[in-house]
C-alpha cells in the first residue's frame, strides 16, 4: 500500500467537476497500447464518467449512519475515521491506540467482545450486532451492526477493517421505506414522481387509472407525452416554477382526453418539490385526482342556483303590471340573455278583444298576436322555420319574420299548433326538421311552451338558442314551463282586469251627465279623466240636477276606494242624490240622507240597522266593506242669485269673482258619507253675474308627486290667470282646458272631475212676482196678472193654458192654505208658475168618482203641464208646474180635450 491510488491528491469536491476519473486513468501506464482508451469503448466513457463521479451531499449515506476504522495487529483501533467519530461519540485522540471493546463496548460485555477480537484476528470474517455505548439513546446503549474484514499490514500482520453501521438508522429507513411505499402503492390518490430534467420517474397504480395508461408507460416520459399541447405547457411551465421556486401549488385544473375515450376529463392536480436529507432540491412530487364528477356537479349546482335565481328574479319583476303587453315584455326581459338568446310571445287575439271562447281555440289554429319578442343576437324579428302564416289566397306558406302586433295562425299540422293545442311544451332541434320544423342556420333549439292560466291556453312563448350554446336540458324544460306559467297568470290576471276596467268605465260613464248639461242661469262646462289604463277606476261623479224654479243643484263626489266596487256605489250614490233632488230637500238634508243610504251599503241586506248591529258582534269588522265617499251639494237659485252649499268631507270649492283673484270657499267640511252621527251644516253665498264656481275631485290637485295645498294653491294660480276665470270673455270650455294644463295632471294616478259653472242669473224681466190676499177674489187677480205677464213676454200661445192651471192652483190655496197667496212666474228655457202660502200640507193627486164635483184640480194640472210638483220652504209650501215653451210649430195641449179626457 505504498502506492497512491490514481486521483488520490486530488480534492473530493472537484473530483466529479473539474478533473475526471476517466480522464486520469488515460493517464495512467497500462498495455502496450499506452493509452486506456484505446482498450476501452468509446461508448462505456460517458457511463464511467457518470460512475466515477463522488455522491454529492443528499445521496443515501446521508441517512445511513455509516462509520469506518481499522485495527492493527495488537487488537488496538489504528485509524479512526471522522464518522466514527460522530456515531461512536469518540475523537480520534480518545480512540487511536486503545482496545475497541475498552473504548465503546460497555463493561458487562467486553469478555465476550475480547473473544470476537480474537477471533477477527486469527483471520475470520465477521458480522454481528456489537452494542456500544451512546450518551443520545435511551439508556446509554446503542446497536451498531459491525462488519470485519481481515486484512494484513506492510509486515504481513494481521490487522482488521471494520464498518459499523447504527441499527436504528437502518430500522428506521426500513420503516420510512415501507410506509412510503404502503402510501405511494395503496393511496387511492395518483402520485407522481417528476426528477429535475422533468421526466417522470415513477408513478402509483392509482394516477395510471385516473389518466388511464399502464404504469410502465410512464416512466421517462413529459408532460407533452400524456396531455394535449395547452394542456401540457401549462402542466410544464407550473413544474417548471415548483422546481425553482420551492412553492407548492394546489388545485391546478387540467384538461384532456382519456386513451381509449372520446370524453374529456377534468384533473385537480398539486405539486410541491422534494428534497433530499441535505435540502438538495431532486424532483416534483404531485397528486392528480379526477374531479370531472365534481365538476359536473358543481355545474349542475350552480344550475339550479342559476335557475333559482332565474325564478326570483322572474318573481319580482313579471306582473309588475295590469297591461298584457307590458307582461309578455317583463317575461322576455327576464329571459333573455340570462335564459336563451330570443324569445317571443304570442297571445290569442280572441282573448285580447274581451272573446271568452274564440274560434280555433281549442285545436291551436285560432289567430294569435305577436305582443312581444327580445334577441340578444339580432336587432328584429328573426324568421324562425316554425312560424307559418296563410297567405291571402289561403294557399302556400310563408316562414316571413312576424313583427310585434302582427297578427298570424299556426297552420293544425305544425307542431306550434300541437302544443297549443295540447298544452305540452315541445323541444325542437334541427332534427325535427322532418317535422316540418326548419330552424335557421343560427338556431340550434327551440322551447315551444303554451301558456297556461286556470286550465285555459292564452298564448305561446318561444325560447332559442343559438349555435354554439348549451342545448336546452331537462331542466331548461321545467324552468321555461315555470316562467311560462308565471307570466300566464299574469298576463290572464291583466286580461281579466282589463275587462273588468272597461265595464267599470261603461258603468261609470253612462252614469255621468251628457257633456254639456244645461241650467238656468248658469253656463256649464265639465271635464272627466279617467285614471290611466294602469289603475283601476275610480268613483268620481258629478252632475247637474235642474230643480223646481230654475234652480239648479252642483254636485261633484268620490267614493273612496277604486275598481268595479267603487264604480258600482258612485252610481246608487248618484242615484240617491237624483231622487233626494226631486224631493227639493235642503242641502243639509240631503247630505244626511245620503249619509244613511252610504252606511246602508256595505251592511246585510243594506239596512243601517243590520250594520249597526254588525259593528256591535264584532268591532274589528272588515272596514274594506265600508262605504265612505266625500260630496259637495249646492243649490243655486238664479233669481236671487243666491247659492246653498252642503259639504261631505270633500274639498272646498273654488269661486273667481269678477275683478278679483281665485278664492276656496270656507264651506264647513263636514264628515265623510258613511261615517254617521254629525250633522251637515249649510252656508249661503250671494253670487254676482259673472262670478265662476269650480267643483272638483281630489285628482285634479292631489298627487305623490307634490302636498294638497300646493296643489290647491296651483289650481287658484290657474283661475287667477289672463287666460283663467277673471277674463269674462273667456269661454268656460276653454277655461277649463287651461286648467287642466296648468296642474298636473298628466300623471293619472286619479280620476279627475271638474264642474265648473258661470254665473248669469235671471234677468228682473224675466221675472213676475206678485203677493195676493187671502181671498176669493185673488184667483181672478190672479189669471189677470198671468195674461198680462205673458202677453208682454210675447206668449200668447200659452195665456189659456197658464190661465187655466194657475186658477187651479190658487183655489187650492185660498182653500186648503193659509195667509197670504205668493205667485211667481219664471222665464227662462221653459216656463214655471209658483203659487206660495203658509200651510205646511203638501197636495196630494188622487182620482175623482165621476159623480164628484171637485177633486180634478191637480190631475188636470197633471194633464196640462210639462211637469208639477210641490216642496216645502221656511214658511210654508210652493206648488208649481212647468210649460214648454211654443216653438212656432206645434201648440201646447188642448185645454178643452183635457177637460173632456178626466168625464
Amino acid at each position: 500500500m505504498s502506492e497512491k491510488p490514481a486521483g488520490a491528491d486530488i480534492p473530493e469536491e472537484t473530483v466529479g467537476s473539474q478533473v475526471s476519473p476517466v480522464s486520469q486513468m488515460s493517464s495512467m501506464p497500462g498495455p502496450a497500447s499506452g493509452s486506456a482508451s484505446a482498450s476501452v469503448p468509446g461508448s462505456m466513457l460517458g457511463a464511467m464518467s457518470d460512475v466515477w463521479q463522488s455522491s454529492p451531499p443528499g445521496s443515501i449515506y446521508d441517512y445511513i449512519r455509516i462509520a469506518s476504522f481499522s485495527l492493527g495487529s495488537d487488537g488496538r483501533i489504528a485509524q479512526w475515521s471522522e464518522r466514527a467519530a460522530e456515531l461512536l461519540g469518540l475523537t480520534a485522540a480518545q480512540a487511536v491506540g486503545k482496545d475497541p471493546v475498552d473504548a465503546f463496548v460497555p463493561a458487562e460485555l467486553r469478555e465476550t467482545g475480547r473473544r470476537k477480537v480474537a477471533d477477527i484476528l486469527d483471520g475470520r470474517e465477521w458480522t454481528g450486532l456489537v452494542p456500544y455505548r451512546s450518551p443520545q439513546a435511551p439508556g446509554g446503549v446503542s446497536i451498531a451492526e459491525v462488519y470485519v474484514m481481515p486484512s494484513q499490514d506492510e509486515d504481513g500482520e494481521r490487522t482488521a477493517l471494520c464498518i459499523a453501521v447504527d441499527v436504528g438508522a437502518l430500522r428506521g429507513l426500513e420503516t420510512d421505506l415501507a410506509a412510503s411505499q404502503a402510501v405511494f402503492g395503496q393511496s387511492p390518490l395518483g402520485f407522481f414522481l417528476f426528477g429535475t430534467d422533468l421526466r417522470m420517474l415513477r408513478v402509483n397504480e392509482r394516477f395510471a387509472t385516473v389518466f388511464g395508461r399502464p404504469v410502465e408507460e410512464y416512466r421517462g416520459a413529459t408532460a407533452h407525452d400524456l396531455l394535449p399541447r395547452g394542456e401540457a405547457d401549462r402542466l410544464a411551465a407550473a413544474l417548471r416554477q415548483v422546481l425553482d421556486s420551492g412553492s407548492s401549488l394546489t388545485d391546478m385544473p387540467i384538461m384532456g382526453p382519456v386513451p381509449g375515450s372520446h370524453d374529456r376529463r377534468r384533473w385537480s392536480v398539486s405539486l410541491y418539490r422534494l428534497h433530499s436529507g441535505s435540502g438538495r432540491p431532486i424532483g416534483i412530487a404531485g397528486l392528480a385526482t379526477d374531479v370531472t364528477g365534481r365538476r359536473r356537479a358543481e355545474q349542475e349546482a350552480a344550475g339550479v342556483r342559476r335557475n333559482l335565481a332565474l325564478l326570483n328574479e322572474a318573481g319580482a319583476r313579471i306582473g309588475t303590471s295590469l297591461d298584457l303587453e307590458t307582461t309578455a315584455r317583463e317575461l322576455l326581459d327576464v329571459a333573455v340573455p340570462q335564459f336563451c338568446d330570443l324569445a317571443s310571445v304570442d297571445l290569442y287575439q280572441g282573448l285580447l278583444s274581451g272573446d271568452e271562447t274564440p274560434p280555433g281555440l281549442a285545436d291551436g289554429s285560432a289567430e294569435l298576436r305577436r305582443v312581444a319578442f327580445a334577441s340578444a343576437v339580432s336587432d328584429g324579428p328573426v324568421a324562425f322555420g316554425d312560424i307559418y302564416r296563410t297567405d291571402d289566397s289561403g294557399q302556400g306558406e310563408l316562414p316571413k319574420p312576424i313583427d310585434v302586433g302582427e297578427v298570424h295562425r299556426y297552420p293544425f299540422h305544425s307542431l306550434c299548433a300541437h302544443a297549443l293545442r295540447t298544452a305540452q311544451v315541445r323541444v325542437v332541434t334541427g332534427r325535427d326538421s322532418g317535422e316540418g320544423m326548419e330552424l335557421g342556420a343560427m338556431l340550434q333549439s327551440t322551447l315551444l311552451v303554451p301558456m297556461v292560466a286556470r286550465d285555459t291556453v292564452v298564448g305561446l312563448a318561444q325560447f332559442s338558442r343559438t349555435k354554439g350554446s348549451e342545448p336546452f336540458g331537462e331542466r331548461d324544460r321545467a324552468l321555461a314551463v315555470e316562467l311560462a306559467a308565471r307570466a300566464a297568470v299574469s298576463i290572464d290576471n291583466a286580461r281579466l282586469y282589463r275587462r273588468e276596467h272597461e265595464r267599470a268605465l261603461i258603468l261609470q260613464r253612462s252614469l255621468l251627465p251628457p257633456g254639456d248639461p244645461e241650467a238656468a242661469g248658469l253656463d256649464i262646462a265639465c271635464r272627466y279623466l279617467p285614471g290611466n289604463a294602469a289603475t283601476e277606476v275610480g268613483g268620481d261623479w258629478f252632475d247637474v240636477i235642474e230643480l223646481p224654479g230654475h234652480r239648479t243643484a252642483l254636485v261633484v263626489g268620490d267614493v273612496m276606494g277604486r275598481g268595479l266596487r267603487a264604480a258600482v256605489a258612485m252610481g246608487e250614490l248618484r242615484t240617491a242624490v237624483r231622487t233626494l233632488a226631486l224631493l227639493d230637500l235642503e242641502p243639509a238634508e240631503v247630505l244626511s240622507a245620503l249619509d244613511e243610504i252610504a252606511r246602508g251599503l256595505g251592511a246585510p241586506g243594506g239596512s243601517t240597522a243590520g250594520r249597526a248591529a254588525g259593528r256591535s258582534a264584532d268591532a274589528s269588522s272588515d272596514l274594506s266593506e265600508v262605504y265612505l265617499a266625500t260630496c259637495v251639494y249646492a243649490v243655486y237659485d238664479p233669481v236671487t242669485r243666491r247659492c246653498t252649499f252642503a259639504n261631505a268631507g270633500h274639498l272646498p270649492p273654488a269661486l273667481v269673482e269678477p275683478g278679483e283673484g281665485a278664492l276656496l270657499m270656507e264651506v264647513p267640511p263636514g264628515m265623510p258619507l258613511g261615517v254617521g252621527g254629525e250633522p251637515f251644516e249649510e252656508t249661503e253665498v250671494e253670487l254676482p253675474d259673472g262670478a265662476l264656481l269650480a267643483l272638483y275631485t281630489d285628482g285634479l290637485v292631489e298627487s305623490r308627486d307634490h302636498a294638497l295645498d300646493e296643489g290647491l294653491q296651483d289650481l287658484r294660480t290657474a283661475l287667477s290667470t289672463d287666460e283663467g276665470a277673471d277674463r269674462p270673455d273667456s269661454s268656460l270650455e276653454d277655461i277649463c282646458d287651461h286648467v287642466l294644463s296648468s296642474l298636473d295632471t298628466h300623471h293619472g294616478e286619479d280620476d279627475i272631475a271638474l264642474l265648473m259653472a258661470r254665473v248669469q242669473g235671471l234677468p228682473s224681466g224675466s221675472v213676475g212676482d206678485w203677493q195676493l190676499p187671502s181671498d176669493p177674489q185673488s184667483v181672478g187677480r190672479a189669471r189677470e196678472l198671468a195674461r198680462e205677464q205673458l202677453e208682454s213676454w210675447g206668449m200668447e200661445g200659452l195665456v189659456d193654458t197658464t190661465e187655466l192651471l194657475v186658477s187651479e192652483l190658487v183655489t187650492n190655496a185660498l182653500r186648503y192654505g193659509e195667509g197670504e197667496i205668493r205667485l211667481r212666474l219664471l222665464l227662462d228655457r221653459t216656463l214655471v208658475c209658483e203659487v206660495w202660502d203658509g200651510n205646511l200640507v203638501q197636495p196630494r193627486r188622487r182620482r175623482a168618482r165621476d159623480t164628484d164635483e171637485g177633486g180634478r184640480g191637480l190631475q188636470l194640472v197633471g194633464l196640462l203641464s210639462a211637469g208639477w210638483g210641490s216642496r216645502r220652504t221656511p214658511h210654508g209650501k210652493t206648488v208649481w208646474f212647468e210649460l214648454a215653451l211654443p216653438d212656432g210649430e206645434s201648440s201646447g195641449p188642448d185645454s178643452v180635450e183635457a177637460l173632456l179626457s178626466l168625464w
